[in-house]
């Protein structure tokens, strides 16, 4: 039945053909490291193959098709749709550095813990770059362990904190399960993301979305929320907050 959430969850979020394969495959052996080492890096609030399957990994990729809809064309997985096209949201394709024929695009994913989200969306997304931000030196050689054994090409971990990444690095930071975004913490992930980049944030209920935003309103005037639809968990109710630097 593990197996089949996973199948049935990738395919429902919107990954098809050889891409869902893939990422199935990748994303078995990733729920088997979590599960190893769980306990003793204290990496994420489950202990059984099938919640760790939908709290977490289906969670993480739910976001897919709202994270494929800011990135330029050439960067979007094969097999995923984005379906869900953001409404007064454009994709900032013209900041991105063109190098040859590809186009770098580089996401972070800050406090990354276990390597979630970031693991499973660069599994998802093969031609982004991604930078897993860690301050625990245990779990970065956790993520490091995952990173090669998942032959994952196009990821990076740096063993350090939010507030010591270089300036103007990332097109997007993403960050889930991480703390809440205070005026001082919204100072230092808009530094690490370049004019016209995106945050975003996995949150839960939308009233303390509201709460929270509201905090930082002199900073972050503007931003959008977009429900997630994640896979058997229909009755918990998870957003993606996203904000873009202007």
């Amino acid at each position: 039945m593990a197996q089949d959430y996973l199948c049935a969850g990738i395919a429902a979020i919107g990954f098809s053909g050889t891409p869902a394969e893939t990422l199935q495959t990748k994303m078995e052996k990733y729920i088997n490291e979590l599960l190893l080492f769980n306990a003793a890096y204290d990496l994420v609030g489950a202990n059984d193959r099938d919640t760790m399957i939908i709290r977490h990994i289906l969670d993480s990729l739910a976001a897919a098709p709202e994270i494929a809809a800011l990135v330029p064309e050439k960067s979007r997985p094969e097999g995923l749709n984005p379906a869900l096209a953001l409404s007064g949201c454009q994709p900032a394709a013209e900041e991105m550095v063109s190098t040859g024929t590809k186009t770098t695009f580089t996401a972070g994913d800050i406090g990354s813990g276990g390597g979630l989200p970031g693991i499973p969306l660069a599994a998802a997304f093969p031609d982004i770059q991604f930078i897993l931000v860690e301050r625990m030196s245990k779990r970065c050689a956790f993520l490091e362990n995952c990173v090669a054994l998942l032959d994952l090409k196009n990821v990076t971990v740096q063993n350090t904190q939010a507030e010591q990444l270089p300036q103007e690095q990332l097109d997007l930071a993403v960050f889930r399960a991480f703390r809440p975004l205070d005026k001082k913490m919204a100072k230092t992930l808009l530094r690490t993301v370049k004019t016209g980049g995106w945050l975003a944030a996995y949150k839960a209920k939308s009233e303390n979305i509201t709460a929270e935003m509201n905090a930082v309103q002199e900073l972050i005037p503007v931003y959008n929320v977009r429900s997630l639809s994640v896979p058997f968990l229909p009755e918990h109710e998870r957003n993606l907050v996203l904000i873009q630097k202007t």
